[in-house]
């Protein structure tokens, strides 16, 4: 007869659950642990997750505690340390049940309850949209990865049980998973050296988003498999008698390379699958560094290697920690074979990337320095600035997506950078204040553009200049994202300068013009009443448009009748200079300024500014129908005059009407083309013998536009022509 008991009390009895005890029997005891202590912590977290759980399912009709178990595993397998495992078994907690973050601290220490707090997903923010609360959990988890590198470990575990799980859920869910896994959390595995994690999500993700190219390749790696294991054979033995003769024993073996990673090669290449010749590698796993090159060198001896395909990243290690010789060969039946050689603890970090530290090193989060310095340089982006959800998920794709190159200062210094990088990026990696002073660049001692690509082994030379400041112009080619970060936190910060001063500028000139000036310092120190921190941060809501003197007054002076007069003889003397995305107004730059789409303003026209909420200063003409007529906001205009180059030019629709004819349209461009003026676009329909003709011209200025309309209604058979867009 079963001891009732027995169940309820197993600790003392013995009578665990199986998957309890296969969980205790994944895991691997650190030297200064007792079993018995292990298996006692562990039942109290199985027992408390599973009663926190009890009655929830998943979409599998599965009991809800078994996927925590399956994170748990992984996270054994993996060799992570006791810590870590309970996080996982108790990693939906605070998110799914009662359980709090006391709770957890109060039964389990502070530690465990800051990792599973690390991977709840924010529920107290609303956002406005699925994308930006996507966004915002990833932040809030990798700025807990600054305190803790298990969370990431975690996170992985979870997500990659999801996905193996997903069949469960309903198409729509589906794909957007397998997306964000996709877009996320595989670049992200590959950059924290997890490559095992990495090629499983891939192929997961591959099944879900294109399931018949899935099982076309798993179709056709199946029937190759007995060939490739005959090839992998041929080549292992005579290696393996040459490792043998200078005592060195290898574990060698063959491993296919991920479904996906086999399809995209065939697209990319543009091949069939028989031509694909890098279906697998061999991987020969030795004790110690230097039995790597030695059996570089008897594997080389044996079979002829392919010149231009050998990387020795055990000398050069990748910024997410691997390490690894890899060289190509010509084998049996000249067949081509990649080969990995690397140690067991390489092997170990190749595999499950920064998880890996606990099992050789018992690392903590400081490792993150070393080991993923990209990750770090992120968290730091993250902590100083106020970054905002769609801002991070660019910085975060900048890094994730692009691969390696090596670069080298004059001094010999090696710079990592990402592909694509230019000397501004690397400027920027050697220190801050070299990106910021950064005027020119040399590469292998030739003076080169700023936005030229870097290649592998180039050597880079920085010129700086003090009086050098970062320009807008920097951000189309940058490619790193603490380059990216700083030019964005010194362009927001000139940005912020200007729209200051043209907010003191516009709060003067209006309160002058209501003939308040007594009252200007009562405005400007009422910033607390507009929920602004200083006066600093009012002006700047006032020169962005954010906040209008009309609406302080109604606040500040709610009984008194507001009367802002639009003073023409005040504005014209005012002076604004406009430059093609600049205003100037009394030493005030780089403000943002956009042109106005109803009217299209050109250097001529008589023009003037308005204050837009949140976009700068949009630049009207003054005759257009779009700007307000209403008193109570003219305040929010501002006098603006041309002061552009000479080369430039500005885009202006006309539209032609007249009677068609053979060659209509031929006489139309040869008179504009006559006037050395490009034609951007040409739209022409004909109805009733009558073509009417809508052209975009560039032209420098309005004068130069009037003299075209002027030859354009010369022309024979045309009967009127006029500017869009007035």
């Amino acid at each position: 007869m079963e001891n009732p008991i027995a169940k309820l009390v197993p600790q003392y009895f013995g009578e665990y659950p199986k998957n309890f005890l296969q969980l205790l029997n994944n895991i691997s005891l650190g030297p200064d642990q007792n079993k018995k202590d292990v298996e006692t912590l562990l039942w109290q977290a199985y027992e408390f997750g599973n009663r926190l759980h009890d009655g929830q399912k998943r979409l599998s009709g599965k009991p809800y505690f078994s996927h925590c178990i399956a994170v748990a595993n992984t996270l054994a397998k993996w060799n992570m340390d006791i810590t870590t495992i309970i996080a996982g078994l108790l990693h939906d907690t605070l998110e799914d049940t009662d359980a709090t973050r006391d709770d957890l601290m109060n039964k389990f220490g502070d530690e465990l309850a800051s990792l599973v707090n690390g991977l709840t997903k924010l529920k107290e923010i609303q956002y406005s949209s699925r994308k930006e609360k996507q966004a915002g959990n990833f932040m809030k988890m990798l700025l807990s990865v600054a305190q803790d590198l298990r969370v990431i470990i975690i996170k992985f575990a979870d997500r990659l049980h999801n996905m193996e799980t997903i069949n469960y859920m309903p198409q729509i869910k589906k794909h957007r998973i397998a997306i964000e896994t996709r877009d996320i959390y595989i670049p992200l595995a590959h950059r924290m050296g997890m490559s095992a994690v990495k090629s499983q999500l891939e192929d997961l993700v591959f099944n879900v988003l294109n399931p018949t190219g899935y099982k076309e390749i798993k179709t056709k790696i199946k029937s190759s498999k007995k060939q490739r294991l005959k090839f992998i054979n041929e080549v292992i033995k005579p290696i393996e008698i040459e490792l043998n003769n200078y005592a060195i024993l290898p574990k060698m073996y063959g491993r296919a390379k991920s479904y996906s990673s086999i399809y995209g090669k065939m697209i990319s290449r543009n091949k069939a699958f028989s031509e694909i010749y890098d279906l697998s590698a061999l991987r020969i796993i030795v004790d110690k560094p230097e039995q790597c090159y030695l059996a570089l060198g008897l594997v080389h001896n044996i079979y002829m290697p392919v010149q231009d395909r050998f990387k020795d990243f055990i000398a050069t290690p990748k910024t997410n920690g691997y390490q690894s010789i890899h060289t190509t060969i010509i084998g049996p039946g000249g067949q081509m074979l990649e080969i990995q050689i690397r140690t067991k603890e390489m092997e170990e970090t190749a595999e499950i990337g920064v998880a890996a530290h606990w099992v050789y090193k018992n690392s903590k989060s400081s490792d993150i320095d070393k080991n993923v310095k990209w990750l770090r340089e992120l968290l730091e982006i993250l902590k100083n600035e106020s970054t905002n959800p769609k801002e991070f998920m660019e910085l975060l794709k900048i890094d994730l997506y692009n691969e390696e190159i090596f670069a080298f200062t004059p001094l010999g210094d090696l710079i990592q950078l990402p592909s694509g990088s230019t000397p501004v990026d690397f400027a920027f990696q050697v220190h801050t204040q070299v990106g910021m002073q950064c005027m020119g660049a040399k590469i292998n001692h030739l003076v080169v553009p700023l936005n030229t690509k870097i290649k592998n082994g180039d050597v880079v030379e920085i010129i700086i200049s003090k009086k050098q400041k970062p320009s807008v112009g920097w951000q189309k080619f940058v490619v790193t994202s603490k380059a990216r970060n700083e030019i964005n936190r010194f362009i927001r910060k000139e940005h912020d300068k200007a729209s200051i001063k043209l907010g003191e500028e516009l709060l003067i000139k209006t309160m002058r013009r209501m003939k308040l000036a007594d009252a200007i310092k009562e405005f400007q120190d009422g910033y607390n009443k507009f929920g602004y921190a200083d006066k600093k941060s009012m002006l700047n809501a006032i020169g962005s448009g954010i906040l209008t003197v009309r609406e302080m007054f109604i606040k500040l002076r709610p009984k008194d009748q507001v009367i802002l007069p639009n003073d023409d003889n005040t504005l014209k003397s005012q002076i604004y200079n406009f430059n093609r995305g600049e205003v100037v107004l009394d030493g005030i730059e780089n403000l943002l300024v956009n042109f106005g789409k109803c009217c299209n303003p050109i250097p001529g026209d008589d023009v003037i500014g308005f204050v837009t909420r949140g976009r700068g200063v949009t630049v009207h003409q003054s005759s257009c129908k779009s700007l307000p007529l209403l008193s109570h906001e003219s305040d929010r205009l501002v006098p603006v005059h041309w002061n552009v180059k000479a080369s430039e030019k500005f885009n202006v629709g006309l539209k032609v009407i007249g009677l068609d004819y053979k060659g209509w349209l031929k006489d139309v461009s040869e008179c504009i083309s006559k006037e050395n003026i490009n034609i951007s676009s040409v739209d022409i329909a004909v109805k009733d013998s009558i073509a009417e003709a809508h052209l975009i011209v560039q032209v420098k200025n309005n004068r130069t536009l009037n003299r075209l309309m002027r030859k354009i209604t010369k022309l024979k058979n045309i009967d009127y022509v006029e500017r869009e867009g007035r």
